[in-house]
């Protein structure tokens, strides 16, 4: 891949679970934008191998520029009986690793390769650094008063759990905590080293996980916060936190959570882009909406209606 590219837009949209009909059928209706953008894809693209290839190869139809960083679903062990594909059943970071490479066959773009300085040679001119980042989380999105080695217990007393105690391991690392901050430890550090390569550059962080604790709002299962990222990214953003020459974030991409939404905190824009189960955005279709009309554009940017630091903009519809 070269680390510099010119894009006049770039989209994203994550958690598309094609495993579900309704929207493996919505994929098919993808359409090209205008030649030469770019689209991110922010995780939970699928659990299967073949679903992830099904996935990248019609967002390369349509897309010069496709980007992808796993969410927790790509991280699945299929069991035996149901793979079909040999990277379905492998952990951890061996699973990680058999994506990564599937996506880079399809001319993908993946946290694993150099980042691109993104040029917009259009009326805004902007030039960010997109950084592809997989954190995981480390159960650190709790209560001040949750110790770690009571959060499961705390999260069980309202019934709450994920399925990732069940089909998402840590191999070779202990735990996700240490997966977690293993992988924290590597972006951070990628991060200094494109800011001093590019002094002054801004960036644009993709993740599956959020970055902040209090940009996650989910309240039918709010213990589930558990599972939804680490407190190690909350400052990612500022300007600084990777030393004089890092410029911060001027967008964060996210997916997860499935409650579309922007906010800006800091003079960032943060954009949770999923498009969630089928019932999750049932409303939307029935109001017109496909596949093509959730995605979120990321540069340059729809204005706000609600620019301000604090303000969260409700994409329901998209």
């Amino acid at each position: 891949f070269v680390d510099h590219t010119s894009m006049p837009r770039l989209y994203a949209l994550s958690d598309l679970h094609i495993g579900y009909k309704v929207n493996h059928d919505a994929l098919q209706t993808l359409r090209p934008q205008e030649p030469g953008s770019g689209l991110i894809l922010a995780g939970d693209l699928g659990e299967t191998a073949d679903q992830l290839a099904t996935v990248f190869s019609k967002a390369r139809e349509c897309f010069e520029h496709v980007f992808w960083v796993p969410g927790n679903h790509e991280l699945y062990t299929i069991p035996q009986s149901t793979k079909q594909h040999p990277a379905d059943s492998l952990k951890g970071d061996a699973k990680y690793h058999a994506f990564i490479d599937i996506a880079r066959s399809h001319g993908v773009h993946t946290p694993e390769d150099p980042w691109v300085v993104w040029h917009d040679d259009g009326w805004v001119g902007t030039t960010a650094i997109i950084a592809l980042c997989c954190t995981l989380y480390d159960y650190s999105f709790r209560p001040p008063h949750v110790k770690r080695e009571d959060a499961l217990q705390w999260a069980l007393e309202e019934n709450v759990s994920a399925t990732d105690e069940q089909l998402l391991h840590p191999d070779p690392f202990a735990t996700r905590d240490a997966w977690c901050h293993h992988l924290c430890d590597r972006w951070e550090d990628k991060f200094r080293e494109y800011s001093n390569l590019h002094p002054g550059v801004p960036f644009i962080i993709v993740n599956h996980w959020p970055l902040r604790e209090d940009l996650v709002y989910i309240p039918r299962i709010p213990r589930f916060t558990l599972w939804c990222g680490t407190k190690r990214t909350n400052n990612w953003h500022r300007k600084g936190e990777f030393g004089d020459n890092y410029a911060g974030a001027i967008v964060v991409v996210t997916g997860h959570l499935h409650v579309r939404r922007t906010d800006v905190k800091d003079g960032c824009r943060f954009e949770e882009c999923s498009l969630g189960y089928p019932s999750q955005w049932d409303e939307a279709k029935k109001q017109g909406k496909t596949i093509n009309t959730m995605l979120r554009e990321i540069l340059p940017g729809i204005p706000l209606a609600q620019p301000s630091t604090g303000a969260t903009v409700w994409r329901t519809l998209g």
